[in-house]
């Protein structure tokens, strides 16, 4: 049921038929932290790295003399990029040594995946070696954040395009909504007329500021150390790998990926995922404002504000006939909640960085790709679940610009400080709306009143008849 393999700490027991070895063994034994494995996006991202790498080295004759073994390690390589042999890798995300149980995970995989090409049997690594073959003139500590790179560019490519989609169903809502005045609020108390639709545009406004910021972060990423080995001076590669490995990378994803001019510095640091961890931040804060105001115009409904009906997609108590609760603004606020968080933690595995290398780039892998994935999924289903769907309540948005004081100011241009002033303090007396105030009291007739709280009116930027906008437009 077992093969024997050897390291450099003695001999292990490995699964026979398993693709990986004995330093997976030591990894699975070493770390079982978390029973979560390495985000597949970041294998796929690492074969595809270990693909520029083979084929780069193919390319200088390293294996000239044994055609058929670089086959066969390109085809794993491949493979593993493509994804079919995700499955065998399953080191915890967390774990000791810079990532390093990741990568050999993924050179005994592609190692004895070549094998199996060959007609070889598991752990024949004379034949092909996961370390003098899979790992030829490279290392751990450039691989890695080159693979955590790509990932991450890969995974921000589906946010962006989530995103895009959130802001366009709010753009179709500032459309649908555009006729429906209503109160707007400051410090949650009353202020000035607005409209529904100019409160969804602010919100695709946020969205469209999110998108963009998503989209420039990747000019950030695109820049790595691949070549640069253990510390970034190159140590045991040919100079003709490090000029061209990058170049293999670029030409296998279509991203364009540049070798950084320093490469020490780019082993050392680890600052730019400080700063793509900080464009999801922004963008789960923007989640969370935008959810607590669907939940805030959404409540009650009848004793709430009211003002918009999310639609409904699940009984809400177990106790409570009838109740309906707001769960998908809930829950994407959990999971803005949750990326603001590990930004904390992202930034702190950063900063430990030591001397030439950062030891803890798989937590800040384990924290940014899932992030990554949840805000995905967020905008996903706030998009398809919720903003789809949202209905105005157009009887309690006018109900609550016909009773609410805050309606005065719109009154300005017609009545003046004073009278406008006195409308106010009479419908706060006497409990009656502003516009029944306005009517029975004289101080607007109806048409006027309208004129005055419609759509373009409270639209309009600034007052054509206010002092000094003559001749504006």
């Amino acid at each position: 049921m077992f093969r024997s393999e050897k390291d450099l700490l003695g001999e292990g027991q490995v699964p026979r038929d398993a693709l990986y070895g004995i330093h997976t063994v030591r990894a699975l034994e070493n770390f079982p932290l978390s029973g979560r494995r390495v985000h597949p996006e970041l294998v796929r991202a690492y074969g595809t790295v270990k693909l520029a790498c083979a084929l780069t080295n193919q390319a200088l004759g390293v294996w000239q003399d044994d055609a058929a073994k670089a086959e066969a390690i390109v085809r794993a390589c491949r493979e593993m990029a493509e994804g079919p042999l995700t499955e065998h890798v399953v080191v915890d995300a967390f774990q000791g040594g810079a990532g390093t149980s990741t990568n050999m995970n993924v050179n005994e995989v592609i190692a004895n995946r070549a094998l199996a090409l060959l007609g070889a049997p598991p752990g024949a690594y004379e034949r092909v070696s996961p370390l003098d073959d899979v790992n030829r003139h490279q290392s751990t500590n450039d691989t890695y954040p080159t693979a955590l790179r790509l990932a991450a560019i890969r995974l921000l490519h589906a946010l962006e395009e989530r995103v895009v989609a959130l802001q366009e169903a709010f753009q179709a809502k500032e459309k649908e909504f555009a006729h429906v005045v209503k109160v707007g609020r400051t410090q949650m108390q009353d202020a000035v007329l607005t409209t529904l639709g100019r409160e969804m545009a602010a919100y695709a406004e946020a969205f469209a500021r999110d998108r963009w910021r998503i989209y420039k972060c990747e000019e950030r990423l695109r820049l790595v150390n691949l070549g640069g080995t253990a510390i970034g001076t190159g140590l045991a590669a040919p100079r003709q790998y490090i000029f061209r490995v990058v170049d293999a990378l670029r030409d296998l994803t279509g991203i364009g990926f540049a070798r950084a001019e320093n490469l020490v510095e780019a082993t050392q640091n680890a600052d730019v995922f400080v700063e793509v961890s900080g464009i999801l931040k922004a963008c789960a804060a923007s989640l969370l404002k935008v959810c607590t105001d669907l939940r805030l115009l959404s409540s009650g409904p009848e004793a709430g504000l009211g003002e918009i009906r999310l639609p409904a997609r699940q009984a809400g108590s177990s106790i409570m006939p009838g109740k309906v609760n707001p769960v998908i603004p809930e829950a994407v606020s959990q999971a803005a909640l949750f990326v603001m968080g590990t930004d904390q933690v992202i930034a702190s595995a950063c900063a430990l960085g030591s001397l030439e290398l950062n030891a803890f780039l798989p937590l800040v892998a384990a924290c940014l790709l899932p992030g990554c994935d949840m805000l995905a999924a967020a905008c996903g289903i706030l998009r398809t679940h919720c903003v789809d769907g949202i209905v105005a309540n157009e009887a309690a948005c006018r109900a609550h610009v016909d009773a609410s004081t805050a309606t005065v100011t719109a009154l300005l241009p017609a009545l003046g400080y004073e009278q406008a002033a006195e409308v106010a303090q009479r419908a706060s007396a006497t409990g009656r709306t502003v516009l029944d105030v306005c009517i029975e009291d004289g101080f607007l007739d109806r048409a006027t009143y309208e004129r005055l709280v419609s759509p373009e009116a409270v639209c309009r930027l600034g007052s054509p008849d206010a002092p000094g906008s003559k001749g504006e437009r």
